[in-house]
């Protein structure tokens, strides 16, 4: 079934139609933490390591389309999972600890010891690339539908963008990322109309508020938060536009979030409101002026 992105509510103001969708994002994401699926999704995340951001820009540089790593052991002991033959770890820097010898002695006449604390270098793998088992999921992995105007909506958007976006195949489970080292957009190619469009919001969202570039010097947000943000600005546009993505965002959010108090959500609402408000505003210029455009070709066509 076709999704109509012209499907609005014409009666109510932008910012108040902004605030409400918002406000269902965050019932929707509650109702999220309170199912079986997300304890279960929370016991398996459990198991994975909390990286540091200097280890989060690590494997950004080295794989930016990575959503999940974990070291070689912990695939197969941990996920039952086996890294496929071949695949390029991804280094990063992780804490050790040594003893070293005091010159003192214990009462037995045996040197002291002391733990210290250092790094060394190990290798992580994205889930992309291993086999196995999935991996306990708390909503739909991909949406699918047509989106009516899709063409002109994927226009909008690539006119918009101050960075070019390109669709290509990305190899693993990522669906676009943005590189702020090369000021570009990737989508992945052969998704659904609705999971393009909303994807592409998802990673424009990522560009206009987390490039080096844009970002306010006493704004400092984990990756988590970054996440958050992006995702539920993607759902507040593609709302307003009439294009359902509650089944993924709802979950793509709770994901990410940090407990059932929704902190990140919480403390960049604004944020999300005042960039999806932007954001619109350039979407819907864009929209008329192809809709002028094809006007004038149309009276060029009938004055022929």
């Amino acid at each position: 079934m076709k999704k109509n992105y012209k499907n609005r509510s014409p009666d109510k103001s932008r910012k108040e139609r902004i605030k409400e969708i918002t406000e269902q994002l965050e019932a929707g994401v509650k109702a999220v933490f309170e199912s079986d699926a997300y304890k279960a999704y929370l016991n398996c995340m459990s198991k994975f390591h909390n990286y540091s951001l200097n280890n989060t820009l690590l494997i950004a540089l080295q794989r930016p389309d990575a959503s999940l790593c974990a070291s070689y052991t912990s695939w197969q002991r941990d996920h039952g999972r086996q890294v496929r033959k071949g695949e390029k770890g991804i280094k990063i820097i992780a804490p050790c600890k040594y003893k070293i010898e005091l010159d003192e002695k214990d009462e037995h006449g045996n040197p002291k010891t002391e733990e210290k604390t250092g790094f060394k270098v190990v290798t992580t793998f994205d889930i992309s690339q291993t086999d196995g088992p999935d991996l306990p999921s708390i909503g739909v992995d991909e949406l699918t539908g047509d989106v009516n105007g899709y063409r002109k909506l994927f226009n909008a958007l690539t006119e918009i963008c101050p960075v070019p976006i390109y669709v290509e195949d990305i190899h693993g489970g990522a669906k676009g990322y943005y590189s702020d080292a090369e000021r570009k957009i990737v989508i992945k190619e052969d998704m659904s109309q609705l999971q393009t469009i909303k994807t592409m919001i998802h990673e424009m969202a990522h560009e206009k508020l987390h490039a080096k570039e844009h970002l306010d010097k006493d704004y400092s947000s984990d990756r988590r938060t970054k996440e958050v943000e992006a995702e539920s600005i993607a759902y507040t546009i593609c709302q307003h536009y009439g294009l359902d993505s509650s089944d993924y965002s709802f979950s793509y959010v709770a994901g990410w979030s940090s407990g059932k108090e929704t902190k990140e959500l919480k403390a960049s609402l604004e944020r999300i409101r005042s960039a999806a408000d932007e954001m619109i505003t350039d979407i819907d210029k864009s929209l008329e002026k192809q809709v002028k455009r094809e006007q004038n070709h149309g009276h060029r066509e009938e004055a022929r």
